[in-house]
């Protein structure tokens, strides 16, 4: 594997910066670079390492056990965003059920008032002995007392059917309040199933990974870092040879350059899954929090990101944009510019920069079209 100087000049017209360069340019104060960046070659072992050994018949090669515990890390990743859905769906149900609740509780006191003025019109007609107005109206000795009373009584009549049609939709609504807040209890319950499910998954394809890689020699774990290197390289170099990023020129605004210099700034802190910082992140907590911190709110989850937010076309991709990765959604990066994405990649890794290529782009979509 050659170094980033010799990849640029496989790739034509890519000038030779590597991802540090681009990463320590764009988190200057106010600048977001659009060139395009050829990607990093895999940094070279200062001394040749010893080669490891052949693995024994019907045992796993090196390369195998990369895959699967790339698979694995995968299939986290999709639980933890299935997880992540669960529990913004659960924080939303419960912002409504609160709602409700005052809802409720203002609708009880307007039945309260409604019934003291239903009472009062009932002991009014207590004192004038029982006889409805219509009558005293009727027995009323004066004409003219009669025809004034008579729009007095067409007004009262009004009045207590008002008020009786209110205290009817101020209790149909409360009925309603009640089985709106039923219906979102039982989906808060269908949700905390989902939460436990999906998190005892990526409990256990986490703990999977890491079994695989804490029965490899000291060797073998550097050597598996370096064929995910290697595999980033790859891809990223085989997307820039095919031209796509010849006509992406786009430049950020002001509120994408502050999600771009928010996220560059969390490079190094830890993958945590269903973290939203400040200490740590997964892929889409880093997104919805670096777009957050430049004045937008987002969808929190990779898959709503791509669902909700606008589509672009990659040659209309500008720093900020998020590049929604492989064909289930589950993971999620923010474009810098460069041909370049800065990400929280899997379980044992930190929030770092790659190449945009360097995994399968599904869409990119855009938090401030």
């Amino acid at each position: 594997m050659g170094t980033a100087k010799r990849a640029s000049s496989r790739v034509r017209g890519v000038p030779a910066l590597t991802l540090l360069c681009a990463m320590a340019i764009l988190t200057a104060p106010g600048l977001v670079t659009t060139a395009h960046a050829a990607p990093a070659a895999p940094s070279a072992p200062a001394a040749p390492a010893a080669p490891a050994p052949e693995p024994e018949p019907g045992t796993k090669s090196l390369e195998d056990i990369h895959q699967e515990i790339e698979g694995l890390y995968r299939q986290a990743g999709t639980a933890t965003d299935a997880y992540n859905l669960a529990e913004s769906e659960t924080k939303a149900q419960s912002a409504r059920i609160v709602e409700i609740a005052n809802l409720v509780v203002a609708g009880q006191d307007r039945i309260s008032t409604l019934k003291q003025r239903a009472g009062s019109a009932a002991r009014a007609q207590y004192r004038s002995g029982g006889l409805p107005p219509g009558a005293q109206l009727a027995l009323s000795d004066s004409p003219s007392d009669f025809l004034d009373g008579t729009g007095r009584l067409r007004q009262g009549e009004k009045a207590t059917t008002d008020l009786l049609s209110e205290l009817s939709r101020t209790q149909f609504d409360l009925e309603r309040y009640a089985k709106d807040a039923g219906a979102l209890w039982q989906k808060m319950e269908e949700n905390r199933v989902k939460k436990e499910a999906a998190k005892k998954e990526i409990e256990d394809k986490i703990k999977a990974a890491e079994a695989l890689e804490n029965r490899l020699r000291a060797e073998e774990k550097a050597r598996l870092i370096q064929l995910e290197q290697e595999a980033q390289y790859k891809a990223q170099t085989q997307w820039l040879s095919t031209g796509a990023m010849k006509d992406v020129k786009g430049s950020a605004t002001d509120a994408g350059k502050r999600a771009v210099q928010f996220a560059t700034a969390q490079t190094g802190k830890p993958y945590v899954w269903g973290a939203v910082g400040p200490d740590s992140y997964d892929c889409s907590g880093l997104t919805s929090q670096a777009w957050l911190a430049a004045g937008r709110a987002i969808p929190r989850t990779s898959q709503e990101q791509l669902r909700l937010l606008p589509k672009v076309a990659l040659k209309d991709m500008r720093p900020g944009d998020l590049i929604i990765y492989f064909d289930d959604a589950s993971h999620v990066g923010m474009y810098v510019g460069d041909g370049a994405m800065v990400h929280a990649p899997r379980p044992g890794r930190n929030v770092t920069m790659a190449g945009a290529g360097s995994m399968p782009i599904k869409a990119v979509v855009r938090p401030d079209a």
